[in-house]
């Protein structure tokens, strides 16, 4: 249902990801004004109805919502610098990648400027904003997101507030996204091994996404045993996966792949069967995976 009063919004950084954004917000009919580094990439947002503001002074001083989209936080501030006097009394949020840390001082640059701040990501494609089921999720100011959901719904049907500290989305982000390169990474792998056999890669996809689908079916478990510290009851253990390290070597031989990615993991699960957890559920490579707390 559209807004009766539609807030306006200002995106700044129109790369694939930005200007998905701004396009939301026109098919939304919130005024949307757009800023790039590249004045040319605003060109087809002002066709749509945007307003092309040439300066991020210009910008930010259009709209009481700022929804910076660039790079990494340090390219934000850069990017905002020269517009930190128009901020105070604005939100500003952030939809970029990054460490907690780097959020935390986008948040402390943000609030020494006078603007309400939240840290966001985006758990999907460009293609994916404005979808029901697509997920965003913020960290920061609760009143600021309390106030502004409905327009970040614009974004995504499935929008969360993760809590008050600023860094929150950014942490889940990172934690979130471990999985991402291992899991492709193994796709490729697959890949090359079938066409070294003259097969079609397409032909192992539907095989590929209820592998997925399983592994999804055991992350409540796994997440369960790591919060209760309970790894006694081993559907999949240490030890077996350790078992399979031989196999993977023979299998790369055949097919004539490229493997040593993988041993950082067979060196993981070794480390995991030293400390005690052979016969341990291999959720228990969280434990190997935590460094020593500091001497105090």
């Amino acid at each position: 249902m559209a807004q009766q009063h539609p807030t306006p919004v200002t995106v700044i950084g129109l790369g694939s990801m930005g200007g998905a954004l701004a396009e939301a917000y026109l098919k939304a009919g919130h005024p949307t004004t757009v800023w790039n580094r590249t004045p040319a990439k605003a060109a087809p947002l002002a066709a749509q109805g945007a307003r092309h503001a040439l300066t991020t002074d210009a910008a930010v001083a259009e709209s009481p919502l700022v929804i910076a989209c660039l790079t990494t936080f340090e390219n934000t501030i850069e990017a905002l610098t020269p517009a930190a006097g128009a901020l105070k009394g604005r939100t500003l949020v952030t939809l970029n990648s990054g460490s907690p840390a780097g959020a935390r001082a986008m948040a402390a640059w943000a609030h020494g400027h006078g603007a309400r701040y939240l840290g966001g990501a985006i758990k999907n494609v460009p293609s994916a904003v404005g979808a029901e089921d697509t997920l965003l999720y913020y960290g920061g100011d609760k009143d600021a997101f309390d106030e502004l959901a409905p327009t970040l719904r614009v974004l995504g049907g499935d929008t969360v507030h993760l809590g008050d500290d600023a860094d929150l989305a950014a942490l889940y982000e990172m934690a979130v996204g471990g999985t991402l390169l291992p899991a492709l990474v193994g796709f490729f792998q697959g890949a090359a091994a079938l066409q070294a056999r003259g097969l079609e890669v397409a032909s192992m996809v539907r095989f590929s996404v209820k592998w997925f689908e399983m592994i999804n079916s055991v992350l409540p478990v796994f997440a369960d045993e790591i919060d209760r510290g309970d790894y006694s009851a081993a559907a999949s253990s240490v030890d077996l996966f350790l078992a399979g390290a031989g196999h993977d070597k023979e299998f790369a031989e055949e097919a004539n792949l490229d493997v040593e990615w993988h041993q950082p993991f067979h060196d993981l699960l070794r480390r995991a069967v030293d400390a005690g957890h052979g016969g341990h559920s291999v959720s228990a490579l969280t434990e190997v995976l935590k460094r020593p707390a500091p001497p105090a």
